[in-house]
């Protein structure tokens, strides 16, 4: 049951998997440019759970994080590049959020049962509100890999 799904239809998913017990693990990013790092933690988030879910990043959002020359690949070419990777279920398109507000209210709905990371993830705290918010576990699953970054690529930095 691999697709792209809206932010409703992953609300009704999850409860249904609730209902059967099943475990929903949640991720989010830009996932612009995909390398190592990226592989390696969604690899590893998927082994927490049945289910993992990608919220991934408007083209709005990118700008705003990595600058003006970003995204690479828009939005509808990053999730279809996620979806083709094994350990993703769901990717989530998500709209513009223009505030941690607005994203804790949207993991609110979907409710999730774990929300993994990357340890020294610089908005750590971020991430333990929204996981509180939701009683949901948030699980460390790798450490930084290497000195790969999205950036890092599109400058020929990295190992």
């Amino acid at each position: 049951m691999r697709e792209i799904v809206s932010v409703g239809k992953i609300i009704k998913l999850v409860k249904e998997f609730k209902k059967k017990s099943q475990t929903t693990v949640l991720v989010g990013g830009c996932f612009d440019i995909l390398h190592p790092g990226h592989v390696i933690f969604l690899d590893k988030a998927k082994k927490l759970g049945n289910f993992l879910i990608v919220l991934l990043e408007s083209d709005e959002k990118v700008k705003v994080l990595k600058g003006v020359n970003r995204p690479i690949h828009t939005q509808v070419r990053r999730a279809k590049v996620l979806l083709a990777l094994r350990p993703i279920d769901f990717v989530v398109m998500l709209p513009f959020l223009k505030s941690d507000f607005d994203y804790d209210q949207l993991v609110a709905k979907i409710k999730p049962d774990i929300v993994a990371a990357t340890k020294g993830y610089a908005n750590i705290h971020h991430l333990k509100r929204c996981s509180k918010l939701v009683s949901a576990s948030l699980k460390f699953v790798t450490k930084k890999v290497g000195n790969y970054s999205s950036s890092r690529v599109l400058t020929g930095k990295t190992i």
